[in-house]
């Protein structure tokens, strides 16, 4: 069953087409993640999927339903997206920011309420910004602003998050536990998550389902154990590697080519193609 579908979908910028018919489907209460080159379209489809980019041809459905007919606040209430590269407002506060992940639950007869304040608070706390709420948000370092807005789309506490390279600025043990957040908020409530990665070795290690992009198509799709291969990430990334298991998770684990330091015993069907002082 799915969440997010794409039918016959065309996107374009001006004059430059990305995609042309292009279909996906995002599976219900699985972690998805899209990964491919640097200005493949992943950005573009996640703009597609949220409203944010009208498709000149076909149509988006969530749940059932064309999101273009949808109101903003119907939509908001079913998906959060997090772009690559948010703004807030100069002076506002991580309190302030978190808190507009409410919006969608505000009208003229609905104000702030006890459930709004609950929210917020959990959303502070998974992402560690509870000493840092009062602090503007132009001050934070980058690492702790991305958590500001991943805090918002928490706030918002819907069923499906959308997530650009939620990871960006983050160091490694940010990055672990922000997909880790993401993960236990899939496995204790089945929330859907699509997010982009260019780390593959995490999408691996995360994802139920991988969409591999390409020349503007949907290249590969599939469980990354079936399909994260020698010969998927060569066709995608243009990347000689080998492809391995990762010895605790099980999942693939991908070995790049290139040039390196070598300190192993030998380099016997290694991927270097310089050999010389390896034996």
């Amino acid at each position: 069953m799915f969440t997010i579908e794409a039918k016959d979908v065309s996107l374009s910028y001006g004059d430059k087409i990305i995609f042309q018919d292009l279909n996906l489907s995002i599976p219900r209460g699985k972690i998805s993640v899209l990964i491919g080159a640097n200005g493949c379209g992943k950005s573009t489809i996640l703009r597609s999927l949220s409203r944010v980019m009208q498709p000149q041809k076909g149509e988006v459905i969530l749940d059932g339903a064309d999101i273009a007919k949808m109101s903003t606040k119907d939509v908001a209430k079913k998906m959060a997206i997090l772009p690559q590269t948010p703004v807030a407002p100069e002076g506002l506060t991580v309190l302030g920011l978190v808190r507009q992940g409410r919006y969608p639950y505000q009208n003229w007869f609905k104000q702030w309420s006890q459930e709004d304040e609950e929210k917020v608070r959990f959303a502070l706390q998974a992402s560690g910004l509870e000493d840092l709420q009062n602090r503007t948000v132009d001050s934070l370092s980058g690492g702790q602003r991305q958590r500001a807005w991943i805090a918002l789309t928490l706030a918002q506490d819907t069923d499906i998050l959308l997530l650009d390279e939620p990871t960006t600025y983050l160091d490694l043990t940010h990055q672990i536990e922000v997909l880790d957040l993401l993960y236990d908020l899939n496995e204790r409530e089945g929330r859907t998550i699509v997010m982009v990665l260019h780390d593959i070795n995490l999408a691996c290690r995360y994802a139920h389902h991988i969409l591999a992009i390409k020349e503007g198509k949907l290249w590969a799709e599939g469980p990354p154990e079936d399909i994260v291969d020698e010969k998927l990430l060569c066709e995608v990334f243009g990347l000689q590697c080998q492809v391995g298991r990762d010895p605790i998770f099980g999942t693939p684990v991908c070995i790049p080519g290139g040039r390196g330091r070598f300190v192993g015993p030998n380099c016997e069907g290694c991927v270097r193609d310089n050999h010389d002082g390896c034996q």
